[in-house]
């Protein structure tokens, strides 16, 4: 087995804490609206979650979002500016007008119909994800450790110009990678073997010179098994992985990949 050369890094819930983000902005959101309408937050967090999902799969563009790895909760944020894609000049256009409707649908569930209000909404969440940009307690230590001995790339699905704009939002964090690669830019998202195969050129290395760190099983792992690639998955939330999947090694937080790379 050929030594390690490389780490290849998912982004959301990897390094960036994204759930957590998301959660607090709904808090926030729901709080304030809460403030204002007869409403509990939580309800309404819930309504609008199933209201944003069942309204993205009816966009258009849903299927190309989807092969590149849009959510439906990051199309309840996101501005989708670049350039790349015809899709992404549609979701730009679509997406003050979904974000709106999404909060107004949620608050009509629970007997409020105030299509202003789902617009303050609208606006008021994606405020609040932006002024929340975490990353795990130990995203910084590991990368620190592993930048002198390996090359490090991040290699994240999504819209160009909002997973760009996550990484900026995180001072210092571009600078410990080779490369970034992301879905919305290549065309093809994880776990399409191309993509991870132009992520191996980037380096200049094989597949079995490195390892892809990440914390989901349908791109992450699917993907880097489909090319002989070794791959460690961080399993948050004590899910079982399926026999046709199984990840090489699986770790509960960031900081145990240093002692599976020194084996």
């Amino acid at each position: 087995m050929k030594p390690i050369k490389a780490i290849i890094f998912d982004l959301d819930n990897t390094l960036l804490w994204d759930e957590r983000s998301i959660s607090e902005a709904f808090k926030a959101a729901c709080q304030g609206a809460a403030e204002t309408v007869d409403v509990d937050p939580s309800a309404l967090e819930r309504e609008v979650r199933e209201s944003s999902e069942r309204l993205f799969k009816e966009m258009a563009c849903y299927d190309y979002a989807k092969m590149i790895e849009i959510t439906h909760l990051e199309a309840l944020w996101g501005r989708f500016d670049a350039k790349e894609h015809p899709t992404f000049l549609e979701l730009g256009q679509l997406a003050p007008i979904y974000q709106k409707s999404a909060w107004t649908q949620g608050l009509h569930k629970l007997g409020i119909d105030d299509p202003g209000l789902g617009e303050t909404l609208a606006l008021r969440f994606a405020k609040e994800r932006r002024e929340r940009p975490l990353v795990y307690e130990t995203t910084f230590e590991v990368l620190k450790a592993l930048r002198p001995k390996y090359q490090l790339l991040l290699l994240t699905n999504g819209a160009p110009d909002l997973q760009q704009e996550k990484v900026d939002s995180i001072p210092g964090l571009a600078e410990y990678f080779d490369h970034i690669l992301i879905s919305g830019s290549f065309g093809r998202g994880k776990p399409d073997p191309a993509i991870f195969e132009h992520a191996l050129e980037l380096l200049g290395i094989t597949a079995e010179e490195a390892v892809m760190v990440g914390d989901n099983l349908d791109t992450d792992i699917k993907g880097a098994l489909a090319v002989g690639m070794r791959n460690v998955w961080i399993n948050h939330h004590q899910q079982t992985a399926p026999l046709n999947n199984l990840p090489s090694h699986e770790i509960a937080a960031l900081n145990e990949l240093i002692a599976i790379l020194q084996q």
